[in-house]
């Protein structure tokens, strides 16, 4: 299922705690997938902490607590770690990370955690979402069978990589429009992990941010920028970003484009789509501004002048997820709907 669509399911699944309909998630998917960053993004979004518990770094103990006398009785400290409203709030979410790595023993102890939201005398305050996340056995991780009575307990979803989720994240979290460019050039490489060849860098969502912070700090020394590049994404795909890089001297003049003056497209693929990322750039920076529609009519203007008319069409699209309805009212939509409506039905 693509991430945009597992946003909503886990949104869904945090405000259903209200209700009482909350059922338990667990994501499953390879490394680098961002499963972890999908869940951290609903509680940011509700200013709710996250309490992540690594089951694979844990004794049964840990999790059911140590027991102490009292009289002629034994009852059992709660560990802190689980959620306490007066101590973390009265909403949150328990996130139980990494959980197909942990022993059968210890996972056998969070059964009840995880269906009944109690564990002896414990029980998880009404508005704490239960999630968890863990990789399939196939992708080279210290993996274990999950239990089926553990399975059981949760609703299950495979997260999968999608190029324009991935692109829309990226707009609104700032990372370098050469990133985006360059696997819009190439979306194959947004996501290149074969666990038979076990690799220990490899593109993924989660490491095209670190090329994205490689390029902040390395951006200015041609020498080190392969190097640190490969050290994030591997070697095939770090030669390819910094070939990409280099080559954008070649790029037309942006702000000129903006200005709406005449400005040739490249002829070249790869440079098209870098003018393409970084004019919706351009139009994330303009939004809010009293020169909004100006900025983004002359982006319409030359979005009609690629010789091939997807690459206009993606421009927009990317350029519509990242600022969103405020595009339909620029004049300049309209035509440029118009000139394209051949190619793809544009939906408000």
């Amino acid at each position: 299922m693509r991430p945009a669509q597992i946003q909503v399911i886990l949104e869904r699944e945090f405000q259903s705690t209200r209700s009482g309909h909350h059922t338990p998630v667990m994501l499953w998917g390879p490394p680098g997938v961002g499963k972890s960053d999908m869940i951290a993004q609903v509680a940011e979004r509700h200013s709710v902490p996250v309490i992540d518990i690594r089951l694979s770094q844990m004794e049964p103990s840990d999790l059911r607590g140590i027991p102490f006398r009292v009289g002629e009785q034994v009852e059992w400290a709660v560990p802190a770690m689980l959620p306490d409203a007066e101590r973390h709030g009265e909403a949150g979410i328990l996130f139980l990370d990494e959980i197909t790595s942990a022993p059968p023993s210890v996972s056998a102890a969070a059964y009840q955690l995880i269906l009944d939201r109690c564990l002896g005398a414990y029980r998880v305050p009404d508005g704490w979402a239960i999630f968890a996340a863990g990789n399939r056995q196939g992708d080279r991780g210290v993996t274990y069978t999950m239990p089926a009575p553990l399975a059981n307990r949760f609703s299950h979803f495979e997260v999968e990589v999608n190029l324009d989720d991935w692109v829309a994240w990226a707009y609104a979290n700032d990372i370098d429009e050469r990133v985006i460019g360059f696997l819009r050039f190439r979306p194959e490489l947004l996501f290149d992990f074969d666990p038979a060849h076990n690799p220990v860098a490899f593109p993924s969502p989660r490491s095209w941010e670190f090329a994205h912070r490689a390029l902040q700090k390395f951006g200015d020394n041609e020498q080190m920028l392969t190097g640190t590049l490969q050290a994030c994404v591997g070697p095939a795909a770090g030669i390819e970003l910094a070939a990409f890089v280099a080559n954008l001297d070649q790029l037309p003049d942006i702000d000129a484009i903006t200005r709406g003056e005449t400005v040739k497209v490249p002829r070249e693929i790869d440079l098209q789509y870098a003018v393409a990322s970084a004019l919706v750039g351009r139009a994330i920076k303009a939004r809010g501004s009293d020169d909004f529609e100006t900025v983004i009519g002359h982006i319409l203007d030359f979005a009609r002048l690629f010789p091939q008319r997807e690459m206009g069409v993606m421009l927009v699209s990317d350029m519509h997820r990242a600022i969103g309805q405020d595009l339909f009212s620029v004049p300049q939509f309209s035509e440029w709907a118009q000139a394209v409506a051949d190619v793809m039905l544009f939906s408000k």
